[in-house]
C-alpha cells in the first residue's frame, strides 16, 4: 500500500504529513498513525542510536506511535545504509545498553533471554556497550559475557567493566577497552569507547571501575593519542551526568580540535547537548520508543582540522512508528520490508507465541498512569497500588491482627497499564523484577511512620560517612528532575504553559489530528522530534509509596510490621537507624511467598474481569 504525503510550510519549517496507514509487523499490534514529520538531515558521518530497549523488541503492541518491531528496524537500517552508500557518506549503528528486563520477550522465558539474544543479534550494530540492567543479576551478566559479547565480537566495547570468570576466578575485561576502525565509504578513522556510569549495584561477578579512575589509566591515555578523525564515546550514561563530562575533559585535553561524539542513555529521556563547539551528545529515550539520529558534516578529516574548520551537528528523535520509518527511507509498505526484516519479525512472533505472552490475567477497567496523571489521584497507578493491591497481596495469616505499613519504591513499576487486556506480557512490562516483599516485625509505630518521609527526601540519606542517593529508588525518568535537566515532555502547570507543537490554527484543516507524544526540549532546541505531537503532561512522583493495612479503627497502633520490597532494604535500614531503630539484615524475614510481579498478576486475575 503506497503512502501519500503533503508538504506544509509552517513558519520557515517544511513539514511532511503522512496521510495513509500501514499494518504493524507483529500480529495484533496497534496500527501506526500518521502525523506531520520533520525530515532527517544527512551529513558526512551519520548514526542510528538505540538505548534502554529493555526487551521491547516486539514494539509497543498497544501504542500506535511506537508499534514497529525489531524486524522493522532491521529493514530500516538496511535501507539507510544503502542510501549512505549511494551518497558516498557513512552510517554507523550504536547501542548503549539496558537491552534486558522490562518485557515478556526477555523476562518470561526460562532461562531469561532464551529468545532475546538470537533476535537482537540480527541487527548489525557497529559499537555496543553494557547497561546496568545487564549486571544486577549474576546470571544476566553471564549471559551478556557468553552470548552478547561473542555475538558482536570486536564491535562490543567495555571501557570500565570487568567480568570475573566463575570457574577460574580470573578478572578480565568484559570486552575490549576501545575500538579503532575505519568507516566503509570515506575511510574515516574512528576511535570508540564504551562506558557505564559509576554503578555500584552490580552482581559479584562483575566490577565497574569509576570513570574518573578509568580515564587516568595508561591504556586510555594511549588510546586518546591515536591518530583519528573522530572520537565516538558511547555509554550507559545520561548526557548531563558527570561521567561523560569527565571523559570529554580527558579527551579534549589531548585533542583540542578533534570532534567528539557522545551517545548516552540510562535516564530514559530524549536529550541532547554540546560540551563545546566540536562535541555533541545525544540520548535516545527508552523502551524502543525512539531511534536516535545524529549527523555530522563539515571538515572531519584530521588533515583538515584547524580552529577555523567548520562543523555542523544535527539530531532527530525518530518515533518507532512504521509510517515514519517508511517516510525516512523513502519507501512504502510494499517496498519497505526486507526479507531479513520479515524473518526477524517472524522470529519475534514465534517466540511470543511460545511464551504465551497474550494470555490475559484480566481486563484493566481503565488506564493507569505512572507520570501522566497526578499522584495521588484516581488515574495514578501508584494510588491504585496503595488503595487496592498492596494491602491485599501482603496479607499474612501468621501475622493476623498485626497492623502493617507496606512500602514500595516507584522505580519498581516500569510502565503504565492501558485499559484492556492485562496479559502475561503486561506483567513483565509493568513489573519485570524478581523483588520480593520482606519485613521487619514489630517496629514501633512512632519510628516506622517516619521512614517514608526520609525515603522521599529529594536528596540523599547520610550516616557516618555512608551516603545513599534516594533518587535511585524512583524511575530513571524522575532522576532528571533532580538534576535540573529539561525533561522531554513539559511539566504540568496550572496555566498549562507547556511547549506548543509545531502547528498553526490556519492549517488545521489540511493536517491530520496530532497525537499526544514527545515534544522534546533539549539544550539544542525544540525541533528534535521527527513527528509533531501535542504535548503530554508529566507529573513528579515520590521515590516510594506507602499503604496502611489492618490498622485499628480508632487511634494509632503501638507497633507495626514494616513490609517493603527487598530492593530498597539498604535505604530502609539506614532510615530506621537515623530514626533510632537499630535493625540489621538479620532482622529481616520474607513476608509473603512470590515475587511482587507474581503477586500483582494474581491480584488482577482474582479482582479484574477476565474478558473485556
Amino acid at each position: 500500500m503506497a503512502l501519500t504525503k503533503a508538504v506544509i510550510v509552517v513558519g520557515s519549517v517544511v513539514v511532511a504529513v503522512l496521510a495513509r496507514t500501514a499494518a504493524a509487523a507483529q500480529p495484533g499490534a496497534a496500527k501506526p498513525v500518521p502525523g506531520p514529520m520533520r525530515d532527517l538531515v544527512w551529513g558526512k558521518l551519520n548514526f542510528l542510536h538505540t538505548t534502554d530497549t529493555h526487551g521491547w523488541h516486539a514494539g509497543h503492541l498497544q501504542e500506535s506511535q511506537f508499534s514497529a518491531d525489531w524486524g522493522d528496524y532491521v529493514s530500516f537500517a538496511h535501507h539507510m545504509r544503502a542510501r549512505a552508500d549511494e551518497n558516498g557518506v557513512d552510517l554507523l549503528l550504536v547501542d548503549t545498553g539496558d537491552r534486558v528486563e522490562g518485557n515478556g520477550l526477555y523476562d518470561a522465558s526460562s532461562p531469561k533471554g532464551k529468545y532475546y539474544y538470537d533476535v537482537y543479534r540480527e541487527q548489525h550494530v557497529d559499537v555496543i556497550c553494557t547497561g546496568n540492567h545487564e549486571l544486577y543479576v549474576a546470571s544476566t551478566a553471564d549471559g551478556e559475557h557468553l552470548r552478547t559479547v561473542p555475538n558482536f565480537k570486536e564491535n562490543y566495547v567495555a571501557s570500565n567493566l570487568d567480568y570475573i570468570d566463575p570457574k577460574s576466578g580470573e578478572r578480565m575485561p568484559m570486552a575490549q577497552r576501545y575500538r579503532k576502525f575505519q568507516t566503509k565509504n570515506q575511510k574515516l578513522d574512528v576511535v570508540a569507547f564504551g562506558f557505564l556510569f559509576d554503578f555500584t549495584g552490580n552482581a559479584n561477578n562483575t566490577i565497574v571501575q569509576p570513570v574518573r579512575d578509568t580515564v587516568k589509566e595508561q591504556w586510555f591515555q594511549d588510546a586518546i593519542q591515536e591518530e583519528t578523525d573522530v572520537f565516538v564515546v558511547i555509554g550507559h550514561v545520561g548526557v548531563q551526568m558527570p561521567e561523560f563530562k569527565a571523559i570529554f575533559r580527558a579527551i579534549r585535553k589531548q585533542n583540542p580540535l578533534t570532534p567528539i561524539l557522545f551517545f548516552g542513555g540510562h535516564v530514559h529521556i530524549r536529550d541532547a547537548t554540546s560540551y563545546d563547539s566540536r562535541s555533541f551528545a545525544v540520548a535516545s529515550g527508552r523502551y524502543f520508543e525512539t531511534i536516535g539520529w545524529m549527523s555530522v558534516d563539515g571538515a572531519l578529516e584530521r588533515s583538515a582540522l584547524s580552529k577555523h574548520a567548520g562543523f555542523s551537528f544535527h539530531r532527530r528523535y525518530i518515533d518507532n512508528n512504521l509510517l515514519g520509518l517508511h517516510h525516512h527511507s523513502g519507501l512504502d509498505a510494499a517496498t519497505f520490508p526486507t526479507a531479513h526484516g520479515r524473518n526477524v519479525s517472524a522470529m519475534i512472533a514465534a517466540a511470543r507465541k511460545e511464551l504465551d505472552l497474550d494470555y490475559a490475567f484480566g481486563c484493566a477497567p481503565k488506564t493507569l498512569w505512572m507520570s501522566r496523571a497526578p499522584y495521588p489521584g484516581h488515574d495514578s497507578i501508584y494510588s491504585w497500588l496503595e488503595r487496592e493491591v498492596l494491602p491485599d497481596v501482603t496479607a499474612n495469616p501468621t501475622r493476623a491482627g498485626m497492623p502493617r505499613l507496606v512500602l514500595l519504591n516507584t522505580g519498581g513499576i516500569r510502565f503504565d497499564i492501558f485499559k484492556g487486556h492485562f496479559t502475561r506480557d503486561t506483567t513483565y512490562i509493568v513489573s519485570p523484577f524478581l523483588s520480593r516483599m520482606t519485613h521487619i516485625p514489630g517496629v514501633p509505630y512512632r519510628i516506622a511512620r517516619k521512614v517514608i518521609k526520609l525515603l522521599n527526601n529529594a536528596g540523599k540519606i547520610m550516616e557516618e560517612g555512608q551516603v545513599m542517593d534516594n533518587r535511585f529508588m524512583a524511575s530513571p525518568e524522575q532522576l532528571v528532575i533532580h538534576e535540573s535537566v529539561v525533561y522531554d515532555v513539559p511539566l504540568a502547570t496550572d496555566d498549562d504553559a507547556g511547549q506548543k507543537p509545531l502547528a498553526a490554527e490556519d492549517w488545521w484543516d489540511v493536517r491530520p489530528r496530532l497525537t499526544e507524544g514527545y515534544t522534546t526540549r533539549d539544550d539544542i532546541g525544540d525541533d528534535g522530534d521527527d513527528t509533531v505531537h501535542t504535548p503530554v503532561n508529566f507529573y513528579v512522583t515520590p521515590n516510594c509509596i506507602q499503604a496502611e493495612a489492618d490498622f485499628p479503627a480508632d487511634g494509632e497502633p503501638e507497633a507495626v510490621d514494616l513490609v517493603f520490597l527487598d530492593f530498597i532494604t539498604p535505604w530502609v535500614l539506614m532510615a530506621l537507624r537515623l530514626l533510632g531503630g537499630e535493625y540489621t539484615e538479620k532482622d529481616l524475614a520474607l513476608y509473603v511467598e512470590g515475587t511482587f510481579t507474581e503477586l500483582m498478576a494474581g491480584w488482577i486475575e482474582k479482582n479484574w474481569p477476565k474478558h473485556c
